[in-house]
């Protein structure tokens, strides 16, 4: 008998998660809303490729947004993607709400983005690490980032700064609006009915089996091991 691949996640599970999860470094256990970020992507992804299809004239971008498209699209699913973040920088999920709300208020802005397979991993990367800024106490340095993200240093740099810029700086994230944010992704999870997040097994085995961190770190930067990844 197979064993299912899906993890069954409830709105109060999910809510649980994001206002009492231990975010400390010892922490191993991935944030739930990793999973429903994830979910709430794809199906953003899947329906912009829909739309672009039906198109008989492509979609213009402006030239400020094309920076967060890479050469080819990378090899690794969302899902896998946002696992590796986490497993490098211990971002708690308050971080990922925030980086939601980030995505969103920039999508806003600029009306003739679209979230595609191209753009969605550097995109993640740069409003995680800007969230993380916003939200935590302490950080690691771009460089860091940049090399859990897959990115040159500079690179990353300059999608923050184009990001940061497009958005007139204006990150500041209210409680209400945090709420709010929080409320939509727990609809995602109810989604028809009790939604099945798929956990994606397959990805977790192969960042399991690609990456390494040293034992007993001591939480000092140069102490993780990276598998090498390129946007």
């Amino acid at each position: 008998m197979a064993v299912s691949n899906s993890l069954t996640i409830s709105p109060r599970k999910l809510r649980s998660d994001l206002y009492s999860y231990s975010n400390n470094q010892n922490n191993s256990e991935t944030p739930l809303v990793i999973s429903v970020l994830s979910s709430l992507i794809e199906r953003t992804l899947t329906r912009n490729q829909r739309i672009s299809s039906r198109r008989t004239v492509p979609a213009s971008s402006s030239s400020k947004t094309q920076i967060f498209d890479s050469r080819e699209i990378p090899d690794m699913t969302i899902q896998s993607y946002l696992e590796r973040i986490f497993r490098y920088t211990k971002a708690g999920p308050s971080v990922y709400v925030v980086a939601y709300v980030y995505i969103d208020r920039f999508c806003q802005t600029n009306p003739g983005f679209r979230i595609s397979l191209t753009n969605v991993h550097r995109l993640l990367i740069t409003t995680i690490m800007i969230a993380s800024k916003y939200v935590e106490d302490l950080n690691y340095r771009n460089s860091y980032f940049a090399k859990v993200g897959g990115l040159e240093t500079e690179e990353l740099n300059k999608l923050e700064l184009e990001f940061l810029f497009s958005m007139g700086f204006k990150l500041h994230v209210n409680v209400s609006v945090f709420e709010s944010y929080c409320c939509h992704l727990e609809r995602e999870v109810s989604f028809g009915g009790g939604y099945q997040i798929e956990k994606a097994l397959r990805c977790a085995e192969e960042i399991k089996s690609r990456q390494m961190i040293v034992k007993n770190p001591k939480h000092h930067h140069h102490h993780h091991h990276f598998a090498r990844i390129l946007l």
